[in-house]
Protein backbone atom coordinates (compact mmCIF):
# COMPACT_ATOMS: atom_id res chain seq x y z
CA UNK A 1 0.00 0.00 0.00
CA UNK A 2 2.80 2.54 0.96
CA UNK A 3 4.56 1.55 -2.65
CA UNK A 4 1.07 2.45 -3.97
CA UNK A 5 0.52 6.11 -2.43
CA UNK A 6 3.91 6.60 -3.15
CA UNK A 7 3.71 6.05 -7.27
CA UNK A 8 0.84 8.05 -7.24
CA UNK A 9 2.69 11.09 -5.28
CA UNK A 10 5.37 10.47 -7.97
CA UNK A 11 2.66 10.39 -10.41
CA UNK A 12 1.17 14.18 -9.48
CA UNK A 13 4.69 15.52 -9.35
CA UNK A 14 5.58 14.34 -12.66
CA UNK A 15 2.27 16.03 -14.13
CA UNK A 16 2.57 19.36 -11.89
CA UNK A 17 6.13 19.31 -13.19
CA UNK A 18 5.02 18.63 -16.49
CA UNK A 19 2.30 21.76 -16.83
CA UNK A 20 4.95 24.12 -15.13
CA UNK A 21 6.88 23.43 -18.10
CA UNK A 22 4.31 23.95 -20.79
CA UNK A 23 5.56 26.84 -22.71
CA UNK A 24 3.49 29.74 -22.42
CA UNK A 25 5.23 32.54 -24.72
CA UNK A 26 5.22 31.34 -28.07
CA UNK A 27 3.05 30.38 -31.11
CA UNK A 28 1.82 27.60 -29.15
CA UNK A 29 1.02 24.07 -30.77
CA UNK A 30 1.87 25.44 -34.17
CA UNK A 31 4.33 23.88 -35.94
CA UNK A 32 7.41 24.92 -38.70
CA UNK A 33 6.40 26.41 -41.89
CA UNK A 34 7.12 24.36 -45.12
CA UNK A 35 10.86 25.99 -46.49
CA UNK A 36 10.17 29.09 -48.52
CA UNK A 37 5.98 28.58 -47.90
CA UNK A 38 5.11 32.36 -47.12
CA UNK A 39 7.94 34.11 -49.52
CA UNK A 40 6.51 37.81 -48.35
CA UNK A 41 7.84 37.24 -44.45
CA UNK A 42 9.99 39.71 -43.42
CA UNK A 43 12.24 39.33 -40.44
CA UNK A 44 12.53 43.60 -38.99
CA UNK A 45 16.11 43.50 -37.65
CA UNK A 46 18.00 45.62 -35.00
CA UNK A 47 21.66 45.98 -35.01
CA UNK A 48 21.78 41.81 -36.63
CA UNK A 49 19.02 40.61 -34.67
CA UNK A 50 15.40 39.57 -35.55
CA UNK A 51 12.73 42.47 -33.51
CA UNK A 52 9.50 41.79 -35.20
CA UNK A 53 7.87 40.28 -38.07
CA UNK A 54 6.89 41.85 -41.19
CA UNK A 55 6.06 41.73 -44.67
CA UNK A 56 6.35 42.89 -48.07
CA UNK A 57 3.02 44.88 -49.97
CA UNK A 58 5.55 46.67 -52.60
CA UNK A 59 9.05 46.10 -54.09
CA UNK A 60 10.61 48.77 -51.91
CA UNK A 61 8.22 48.56 -49.04
CA UNK A 62 7.69 46.32 -45.91
CA UNK A 63 4.89 46.68 -43.13
CA UNK A 64 5.09 45.79 -39.72
CA UNK A 65 4.07 47.17 -36.06
CA UNK A 66 4.75 50.61 -34.97
CA UNK A 67 5.43 49.55 -31.42
CA UNK A 68 8.39 46.96 -32.80
CA UNK A 69 10.76 50.31 -33.02
CA UNK A 70 9.28 52.89 -30.29
CA UNK A 71 12.86 52.63 -28.13
CA UNK A 72 15.02 52.14 -31.27
CA UNK A 73 17.13 55.27 -31.06
CA UNK A 74 20.88 54.54 -32.99
CA UNK A 75 20.21 50.96 -33.59
CA UNK A 76 20.67 50.06 -37.57
CA UNK A 77 17.50 48.92 -38.88
CA UNK A 78 17.34 46.41 -41.52
CA UNK A 79 14.59 43.52 -43.75
CA UNK A 80 15.87 40.19 -44.33
CA UNK A 81 14.15 39.05 -46.82
CA UNK A 82 13.75 35.22 -48.87
CA UNK A 83 14.48 33.86 -45.02
CA UNK A 84 13.24 30.35 -43.94
CA UNK A 85 16.08 30.31 -41.13
CA UNK A 86 17.20 33.36 -39.67
CA UNK A 87 20.99 31.65 -39.06
CA UNK A 88 21.59 29.43 -41.94
CA UNK A 89 23.14 30.13 -45.61
CA UNK A 90 20.13 30.24 -47.97
CA UNK A 91 20.46 31.20 -51.50
CA UNK A 92 17.35 33.42 -51.65
CA UNK A 93 18.46 35.08 -48.64
CA UNK A 94 19.18 38.81 -48.51
CA UNK A 95 19.53 41.60 -46.29
CA UNK A 96 18.07 45.20 -46.96
CA UNK A 97 19.20 48.24 -45.12
CA UNK A 98 16.16 50.67 -44.62
CA UNK A 99 16.25 53.82 -46.19
CA UNK A 100 13.01 55.44 -43.97
CA UNK A 101 10.96 54.15 -41.48
CA UNK A 102 7.55 55.65 -41.16
CA UNK A 103 4.89 54.89 -38.08
CA UNK A 104 1.03 55.87 -38.87
CA UNK A 105 0.84 59.39 -37.00
CA UNK A 106 -1.29 58.14 -34.49
CA UNK A 107 0.66 55.63 -33.37
CA UNK A 108 1.62 56.26 -29.59
CA UNK A 109 3.19 54.60 -26.86
CA UNK A 110 -0.07 54.54 -24.96
CA UNK A 111 -2.24 52.84 -27.16
CA UNK A 112 -2.48 49.72 -29.29
CA UNK A 113 -4.43 51.91 -31.63
CA UNK A 114 -3.00 52.90 -35.04
CA UNK A 115 -0.28 50.60 -34.50
CA UNK A 116 1.19 50.24 -37.74
CA UNK A 117 4.75 50.85 -39.75
CA UNK A 118 6.28 51.28 -43.01
CA UNK A 119 9.70 50.61 -43.77
CA UNK A 120 11.39 51.89 -47.10
CA UNK A 121 13.73 49.41 -47.98
CA UNK A 122 17.22 50.95 -49.78
CA UNK A 123 16.45 49.38 -53.11
CA UNK A 124 13.46 47.38 -54.82
CA UNK A 125 13.56 43.71 -53.48
CA UNK A 126 14.12 40.98 -56.10
CA UNK A 127 11.62 39.31 -56.35
CA UNK A 128 11.78 35.36 -57.04
CA UNK A 129 10.04 32.04 -55.93
CA UNK A 130 11.40 32.96 -52.13
CA UNK A 131 10.62 36.28 -52.20
CA UNK A 132 6.99 37.50 -52.91
CA UNK A 133 4.48 40.41 -52.35
CA UNK A 134 1.60 39.59 -50.38
CA UNK A 135 -2.11 41.05 -51.46
CA UNK A 136 -3.45 43.00 -48.49
CA UNK A 137 -7.10 43.62 -47.76
CA UNK A 138 -8.89 47.11 -49.28
CA UNK A 139 -12.44 46.03 -48.75
CA UNK A 140 -13.66 47.87 -45.32
CA UNK A 141 -15.41 44.99 -44.15
CA UNK A 142 -15.13 42.32 -40.91
CA UNK A 143 -13.89 39.18 -41.50
CA UNK A 144 -16.40 36.38 -40.89
CA UNK A 145 -16.21 35.06 -37.17
CA UNK A 146 -14.49 31.32 -36.98
CA UNK A 147 -13.08 32.24 -40.38
CA UNK A 148 -9.31 30.25 -40.22
CA UNK A 149 -6.50 32.46 -40.96
CA UNK A 150 -2.93 32.15 -41.09
CA UNK A 151 0.25 33.75 -38.51
CA UNK A 152 3.89 33.15 -39.19
CA UNK A 153 6.42 34.46 -36.97
CA UNK A 154 9.71 33.91 -35.48
CA UNK A 155 8.70 35.14 -32.13
CA UNK A 156 9.80 33.28 -28.82
CA UNK A 157 8.75 29.69 -28.53
CA UNK A 158 8.82 28.85 -24.73
CA UNK A 159 8.43 30.64 -21.77
CA UNK A 160 11.96 31.04 -21.24
CA UNK A 161 12.18 33.30 -24.35
CA UNK A 162 13.98 30.67 -26.74
CA UNK A 163 13.07 32.08 -30.47
CA UNK A 164 13.11 29.81 -33.17
CA UNK A 165 15.45 29.77 -35.96
CA UNK A 166 13.01 28.37 -38.74
CA UNK A 167 9.90 30.18 -39.52
CA UNK A 168 6.76 28.99 -38.12
CA UNK A 169 3.52 29.04 -38.05
CA UNK A 170 -0.32 28.33 -37.15
CA UNK A 171 -4.00 28.64 -37.73
CA UNK A 172 -6.46 30.73 -35.92
CA UNK A 173 -9.82 30.96 -35.95
CA UNK A 174 -11.46 34.76 -36.16
CA UNK A 175 -13.29 36.50 -32.98
CA UNK A 176 -16.11 38.77 -33.73
CA UNK A 177 -15.53 41.87 -31.88
CA UNK A 178 -18.14 41.91 -29.90
CA UNK A 179 -16.88 38.93 -28.20
CA UNK A 180 -13.42 40.14 -27.98
CA UNK A 181 -14.87 43.24 -26.22
CA UNK A 182 -16.65 41.69 -23.20
CA UNK A 183 -15.95 42.79 -20.13
CA UNK A 184 -14.04 39.19 -19.36
CA UNK A 185 -11.86 39.51 -22.67
CA UNK A 186 -11.03 43.19 -23.44
CA UNK A 187 -13.43 45.02 -22.23
CA UNK A 188 -14.53 47.48 -25.06
CA UNK A 189 -11.49 47.93 -26.04
CA UNK A 190 -11.69 47.17 -29.16
CA UNK A 191 -12.22 49.59 -31.80
CA UNK A 192 -13.37 49.04 -35.32
CA UNK A 193 -9.58 49.27 -36.88
CA UNK A 194 -9.04 46.09 -34.87
CA UNK A 195 -9.68 42.29 -34.74
CA UNK A 196 -9.03 39.66 -32.97
CA UNK A 197 -8.42 36.01 -33.12
CA UNK A 198 -8.49 33.24 -30.38
CA UNK A 199 -5.56 32.56 -28.05
CA UNK A 200 -6.49 29.50 -26.49
CA UNK A 201 -3.26 27.97 -26.14
CA UNK A 202 -2.39 28.81 -30.07
CA UNK A 203 -1.36 32.74 -30.20
CA UNK A 204 1.37 34.50 -31.23
CA UNK A 205 4.25 36.35 -28.86
CA UNK A 206 6.95 38.61 -28.46
CA UNK A 207 8.81 39.11 -31.77
CA UNK A 208 6.07 38.18 -33.87
CA UNK A 209 4.25 41.38 -33.71
CA UNK A 210 4.49 43.28 -37.07
CA UNK A 211 3.27 40.21 -39.12
CA UNK A 212 0.50 39.46 -41.70
CA UNK A 213 -2.59 37.93 -40.20
CA UNK A 214 -3.87 36.04 -44.04
CA UNK A 215 -6.94 35.05 -44.46
CA UNK A 216 -7.30 33.13 -47.79
CA UNK A 217 -4.60 34.76 -49.52
CA UNK A 218 -4.84 38.26 -48.30
CA UNK A 219 -3.47 39.95 -45.27
CA UNK A 220 -6.53 41.29 -43.26
CA UNK A 221 -4.37 42.27 -39.97
CA UNK A 222 -0.93 42.89 -38.64
CA UNK A 223 -0.04 41.48 -35.13
CA UNK A 224 0.19 44.18 -32.86
CA UNK A 225 -1.01 42.86 -29.16
CA UNK A 226 -1.86 39.76 -26.93
CA UNK A 227 -1.88 38.49 -23.52
CA UNK A 228 1.47 39.15 -21.41
CA UNK A 229 1.10 34.96 -20.80
CA UNK A 230 0.69 34.28 -24.64
CA UNK A 231 -1.91 31.86 -25.32
CA UNK A 232 -3.95 33.12 -22.65
CA UNK A 233 -8.14 32.26 -23.98
CA UNK A 234 -9.21 35.37 -22.12
CA UNK A 235 -6.77 37.79 -24.14
CA UNK A 236 -7.37 37.39 -27.40
CA UNK A 237 -4.46 38.41 -29.85
CA UNK A 238 -5.25 41.56 -31.44
CA UNK A 239 -4.62 42.60 -34.60
CA UNK A 240 -4.36 46.10 -37.05
CA UNK A 241 -7.10 45.99 -39.49
CA UNK A 242 -5.29 46.81 -43.18
CA UNK A 243 -8.48 47.79 -44.66
CA UNK A 244 -8.40 50.74 -42.29
CA UNK A 245 -5.59 52.55 -43.78
CA UNK A 246 -5.89 52.32 -47.37
CA UNK A 247 -5.76 56.06 -47.95
CA UNK A 248 -2.58 55.87 -45.38
CA UNK A 249 -0.70 52.89 -46.98
CA UNK A 250 -1.23 54.25 -50.38
CA UNK A 251 -0.57 57.93 -50.07
CA UNK A 252 2.89 57.00 -47.97
CA UNK A 253 3.92 54.81 -50.87
CA UNK A 254 2.69 57.06 -53.89
CA UNK A 255 4.23 60.47 -52.16
CA UNK A 256 7.30 58.93 -50.72
CA UNK A 257 6.86 61.16 -47.82
CA UNK A 258 9.91 63.64 -47.35
CA UNK A 259 10.72 64.57 -43.63
CA UNK A 260 8.53 67.46 -42.94
CA UNK A 261 10.52 70.83 -42.92
CA UNK A 262 13.65 69.67 -41.60
CA UNK A 263 15.33 72.42 -41.96
CA UNK A 264 12.91 74.48 -39.56
CA UNK A 265 12.60 71.59 -37.13
CA UNK A 266 15.58 70.35 -36.10
CA UNK A 267 14.37 67.65 -33.85
CA UNK A 268 17.09 65.41 -31.87
CA UNK A 269 16.87 62.39 -30.19
CA UNK A 270 15.48 62.63 -26.94
CA UNK A 271 12.97 65.26 -28.05
CA UNK A 272 9.48 64.29 -26.97
CA UNK A 273 6.77 65.19 -28.90
CA UNK A 274 8.61 66.23 -32.19
CA UNK A 275 6.96 64.48 -35.26
CA UNK A 276 10.12 63.19 -36.83
CA UNK A 277 13.64 62.46 -36.39
CA UNK A 278 15.28 63.40 -39.60
CA UNK A 279 18.59 61.22 -40.66
CA UNK A 280 20.67 60.04 -43.60
CA UNK A 281 19.23 56.64 -42.88
CA UNK A 282 15.84 56.89 -41.69
CA UNK A 283 13.26 58.99 -40.18
CA UNK A 284 11.23 57.60 -36.80
CA UNK A 285 9.03 59.53 -34.57
CA UNK A 286 10.10 61.46 -31.83
CA UNK A 287 8.43 60.12 -28.43
CA UNK A 288 9.72 59.32 -25.09
CA UNK A 289 8.58 55.51 -24.54
CA UNK A 290 7.89 55.29 -20.27
CA UNK A 291 10.30 52.82 -18.45
CA UNK A 292 7.30 50.28 -17.89
CA UNK A 293 7.06 49.93 -21.66
CA UNK A 294 8.14 46.72 -22.81
CA UNK A 295 11.07 46.62 -25.50
CA UNK A 296 11.17 46.52 -29.23
CA UNK A 297 9.40 43.26 -30.66
CA UNK A 298 7.51 42.68 -27.71
CA UNK A 299 3.39 42.34 -27.44
CA UNK A 300 2.32 46.04 -26.57
CA UNK A 301 0.33 46.21 -23.58
CA UNK A 302 -0.54 50.30 -23.85
CA UNK A 303 -2.70 50.98 -21.32
CA UNK A 304 -4.48 48.07 -21.57
CA UNK A 305 -3.73 44.76 -18.86
CA UNK A 306 -3.72 42.46 -21.92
Amino acid sequence: MADRSLHLVVLILLGTALCAAQPRGRILRGQEAPSHSRPYMASVQVNGKHVCGGFLIAEQWVMSAAHCLEDVADGKVQVLLGAHSLSQPEPSKRLYDVLRVVPHPGSRTETIDHDLLLLQLSEKAVLGPAVQLLPWQREDRDVAAGTLCDVAGWGVVSHTGRKPDRLQHLLLPVLDRATCNLRTYHDGTITERMMCAESNRRDTCKGDSGGPLVCGSVAEGVVTSGSRICGNHKKPGIYTRLASYVSWIDGTITERMMCAESNRRDTCKGDSGGPLVCGSVAEVTSRRTPQSQTGGGGHREGKRTV
